[in-house]
């Protein structure tokens, strides 16, 4: 995993990433899309108290530029944030507001304990269901807290709104704040223990179910584990003196794997190279190291044997669809392609356009998804004509690291049977487009509007597309350098 935020549009995976992306990722911070970059900060006014249950609606605004220093978070910020949620999340006018007020109020008083400062006062207000009473119910029993710790005033807020947000269950709400670069820090650079495993933080976060023993190495992009020696394929038996999988599933010591900045504290490592039978232990600490600038490419592609092209795409980003289609046409310059091997494993998503674009040059006159409302008005999205059929049998490589546009783009091809899918299961994070609202002190809230729904309108969120051909890496096969997803696809190519 590595420093790089991840390539987020309408349809990002804020949450989810590829172990290269930083959250899923980066992530974490991606969240508030591309659309932060295109335009100036600005925000309609705050509506009355009086009048914020019905002002809904209008409580949030779009950004319409890169947001401007980022203020305290305060009571005032998580109405704004909570009125927003219930007028522009798709499931917000049918939602149970009571839900997200209790989770924050346990957020609240979870966060008075672990500083031992619990109070008599911190007690839930009785909610009925009104919208506006519930909050007003919940804001003076708040400020009744707030006022007998504010030493504590800043963190409750922040814990609190986190928790709101978090009550959604959307893999694509999001609220992005505190975003911190370290300081030394330049265009390219990672920052964190230099290692990639095959399960990823947000993996584990997500869905820990999906993850299966061992635990071991998938690269080494630089940093203190190239230092220390690690190899693809060496077992991690412990991080930090703990089991990264507990009766089967994975643990939430995996999660120390993939620090972010400004985390430095140290990682205990215990393990296995099977090859020579040889334990060990080393400890690793989180810094900043140069990445291989091939990695940080978009797209990048080749010619394997038997002339068959093979393009990596890490991100549905802007035009990455006709760099993908450029891509192949410069392989097919000159010669007779045999079939196409696209590799989405790891592609943390994007824009659903360029999603619905690429899967244009393979089918025409088909639907790629549908966009619902809460009361299953669906929205189709249509192939484009004009995209150029490429007349390729196509392959796609796919892991629990393809999610949101990547599982669109991936579940598409499964049911318009425009090619197969190898690998394992997608990550199941395809919630719908996010859309990112400013709030009043500079930080992002990103919701999605609409609800995801794959071309035979099956459920792709939470569940995941699954491959044509299962195949899951081994360590075995990480030590040896071996590909055999790719293996495959050729071998699915050839037949």
């Amino acid at each position: 995993m590595t420093g790089r935020a991840e390539v987020i549009g309408e349809h990002g995976t804020p949450g989810i990433r590829s172990p290269k992306e930083t959250i899923m990722t980066a992530v974490r911070a991606a969240a508030a899309g591309l659309a932060l970059l295109s335009a100036a900060a600005c925000t309609t006014p705050p509506p009355p108290r009086s009048q914020a249950g019905t002002a809904a609606g209008t409580v949030c605004a779009r950004p319409r530029g890169i947001p401007g220093p980022e203020t305290a978070t305060t009571i005032d910020i998580i109405e704004q944030a909570y009125f927003c949620i219930l007028g522009n999340h798709y499931g917000g006018a049918t939602l149970d507001a009571r839900s997200l007020l209790t989770a924050g109020f346990v957020a609240l008083t979870q966060e008075l304990n672990r500083d031992g400062r619990d109070l008599p006062e911190a007690t839930m207000p009785a909610l009925t269901g009104d919208r506006g009473a519930d909050w007003a119910a919940f804001e003076a029993a708040y400020r009744k807290i707030t006022d007998k710790v504010p030493g504590l005033r800043d963190r409750l807020a922040v814990v609190t709104l986190e928790a709101v947000v978090a009550a959604l269950g959307d893999d694509h709400a999001r609220w992005t704040h505190d975003v911190r670069t370290p300081p030394d820090h330049y265009d390219g650079d990672g920052y964190d223990l230099g290692v990639e495993a095959n399960v990823s933080g947000p993996q584990v976060d997500g869905d820990p179910g999906a993850a299966l023993p061992p635990l071991f190495v998938t690269a080494v992009p630089g940093g203190a584990a190239r230092a220390a020696g690690l190899r693809p394929g060496d077992v991690i038996e412990s991080i930090n003196g703990s089991a990264p999988f507990v009766d089967g599933k994975a643990g939430p010591a995996i999660a120390a794997l993939y620090p972010r900045y400004p985390e430095a504290r140290p990682v205990e490592l215990r393990l296995l190279r099977q090859s020579t039978g040889r334990r060990r232990t080393v400890t690793l600490k989180p810094g900043l190291y140069p990445q291989d600038p091939a990695t940080l490419r978009v797209v990048t592609s080749k010619l394997l044997d038997d002339d068959v092209a093979y393009v990596r795409l890490r991100g549905f980003a802007s035009d990455s669809a006709n760099r993908v289609l450029k891509a192949v046409s410069r392989l097919r310059a000159g010669r007779t392609l045999s079939g196409l091997v696209l590799d989405l494993r790891g592609n943390g998503g994007g824009s659903p356009a360029e999603a619905t674009r690429l899967v244009s040059a393979f089918v025409h006159g088909r639907v790629t998804a549908y966009q619902c409302t809460v009361d299953d008005r669906c929205q189709a999205m249509w192939t484009d004509g004009t995209v150029e059929l490429l007349g390729l049998p196509l392959v796609v490589l796919v892991d629990r690291g393809c999610a949101s546009a990547c599982e669109h783009f991936s579940a598409a091809v499964k049911d318009l049977r425009a090619g197969r899918l190898v690998g394992t299961r997608t990550a199941g994070v395809v919630s719908g487009p996010a859309q990112p609202y400013l709030l009043r002190n500079n930080t992002v809230l990103s919701l999605p509007a609409r609800h995801h729904l794959g071309p035979d309108r099956e459920v792709i969120d939470r569940i995941g597309v699954p491959p044509d051909h299962h195949v899951p890496p081994t360590p075995e096969d990480a030590a040896a350098g071996r590909d055999p997803a790719l293996v495959k696809a050729l071998t699915l190519l050839h037949e």
